[in-house]
């Protein structure tokens, strides 16, 4: 690297590449910095020479795990956002059309599953084209293996979840007895982001993870087997073997916002039955000459995957078609002002004459 001092970022994930992308910010005066956390118009970072706070207000939509530019001094502040290399993005709560990013440059997305309680397969799907979609690499993790009656009830469990995530790794583990957290941690790799719902174990596996109880964790609710939100923010921890850990709140609801290729790879058994469809825009519904449905009706694919596939498509459209109304709202907007200012202006220039 140029920049010796640099040498103390490595650890978070800073290479090469980044120092040179960042040439052009220390010339101007600046510091590299990745985000930890953000709260309220401000930040954690981890720069060259220990952890500050910095002000955020001066950039649009900072997120723990983006790398940034500071700008040192009596009140640190971000300058600027590097671009990034992968990102977290779900439909916002709110059900506007502009995505909320939940983690930035991320190499590997965890998606933790409890065993403990029934397994809601759709959820995994939904969670597996968010990851696919972000450009990182998902990982599936069963949790509370201890749970489970035994190990025919563990292997029937993880057929099950396998079948589902074609491509993506999937290991299982026990974060309160520590058995499999061993494989755990070696298939998780770089800037690892925990991702489930309340209730999953991220939290818990997390802690055996970082090696020490650092995250918050809370009990299962007995009437309807959900967790508290124990993690209120995400943040960014390094790990003891190398690598950075983002721990996010639990996802009760995961909206996809313009995720094709993320649901192409979730469902890449359907979509390569569908290449030998009669048509080639077949909506696997009622179409003479659908490999898809000829798989349906074979037992080959299970109902539930073809009609999860296609909710997930709907949905995907829709988010895509409000997003096309926005633009061309905002754009009508403009327009406009736009407008008016001239005929101002044309106005202005009569009376002069």
């Amino acid at each position: 690297m140029s920049s010796a001092s640099s040498q103390a970022l490595t650890a978070y994930g800073w290479d090469e590449c980044l120092e040179n992308d960042f040439t052009r910010y220390r010339d101007a005066g600046l510091i590299p910095a990745r985000i930890a956390a953000v709260d309220r118009g401000r930040c954690d970072a981890i720069t060259e020479t220990g952890p500050l706070r910095a002000d955020t207000t001066t950039v649009e939509g900072p997120c723990t795990g983006d790398w940034a530019a500071l700008r040192p001094g009596g009140r640190p502040a971000v300058a600027a956002l590097l671009p990034r290399r992968t990102a977290i993005v779900r439909a916002s709560a709110s059900g506007e059309s502009r995505g909320q990013v939940l983690a930035a440059n991320v190499d590997t997305v965890a998606i933790t599953v409890s065993m403990a309680e029934p397994v809601d397969l759709g959820r995994i799907e939904r969670l597996l084209a968010l990851a696919w979609e972000s450009g990182a690499r998902p990982v599936i993790v069963l949790t509370k293996a201890d749970q489970v009656a035994g190990p025919a009830e563990e292997a029937a469990l993880t057929e099950q979840v396998a079948a589902v995530a074609p491509g993506a790794d999937l290991v299982s583990c026990s974060a309160a007895t520590g058995a499999g957290v061993d494989i755990v941690t070696a298939v998780l790799t770089g800037t690892i982001a925990l991702i489930g719902v309340s209730g999953a174990g991220k939290s818990t596996l997390g802690n055996a993870l970082l090696g020490a109880e650092v995250l918050a964790t809370g009990t299962v609710r007995e009437q309807d087997g959900k967790g508290r939100h124990t993690t209120v923010r995400r943040e960014l921890r390094p790990l003891p073997g190398g690598g950075v850990l983002i721990d996010t709140p639990g996802l009760r609801g995961v909206g996809l916002i313009d995720a094709a290729a993320g649901l192409q790879r979730t469902f890449a058994d359907v979509e390569g039955l569908a290449l030998d469809c009669r048509f080639t825009d077949c909506a696997h519904d009622s179409e003479p000459g659908c490999a898809v449905l000829a798989a349906v009706e074979a037992g080959g694919l299970p109902r539930r995957r073809l009609d999860s596939y296609r909710k997930l498509q709907r949905e995907n459209e829709w988010i895509a078609s409000r997003g096309d109304a926005r633009l061309r709202a905002e754009r009508a907007g403009r327009y406009k002002e736009l407008s008016k200012s001239l005929r101002q202006r044309y106005k202005i220039e009569g009376k002069k004459r």
